[in-house]
């Protein structure tokens, strides 16, 4: 069983940063963001494999966002840069003890209770 708790988050004007740090307890094999809005399909943001340094971003935030791990406190984060309105969502942390780690949401089988971020023009 894995939990995951999740911080971060929050609102930010067009251009500006924001960091979202999750905490898992349990054994995982991937960890990632996937992300949300009303009426559209989930989208993984980035990926990275905990036991490796493999990571792996959707072309909406590459060269954006960066996803990290501090492997001894079991934490991943996202760093988001240059936020753009259209990176409004509800951001879920999301872990796979099966393996893969790609961003296809499909492939996590744990998730957190979600962050909202909100970005204003």
């Amino acid at each position: 069983q894995v939990q995951l708790v999740e911080s971060g988050g929050g609102s930010a004007q067009a251009g500006g940063s924001l960091r979202l740090s999750c905490a898992a307890s349990g054994y995982t094999i991937c960890m990632g963001w996937i992300r949300q809005t009303p009426g559209k399909e989930r989208e993984g943001v980035a990926t990275i494999a905990t036991h490796g340094t493999t990571t792996y971003y959707a072309d909406s935030v590459k060269g954006r966002f960066t996803i990290s791990q501090d492997k001894i406190k079991n934490t991943v984060y996202l760093q988001m840069n240059s936020l753009k309105p259209e990176d409004t969502a509800m951001y879920y942390c999301a872990a796979s003890t099966r393996g893969g780690c790609l961003t296809r949401p499909e492939e996590y089988n744990y998730w957190g209770q979600g962050t909202q971020v909100t970005i204003s023009s």
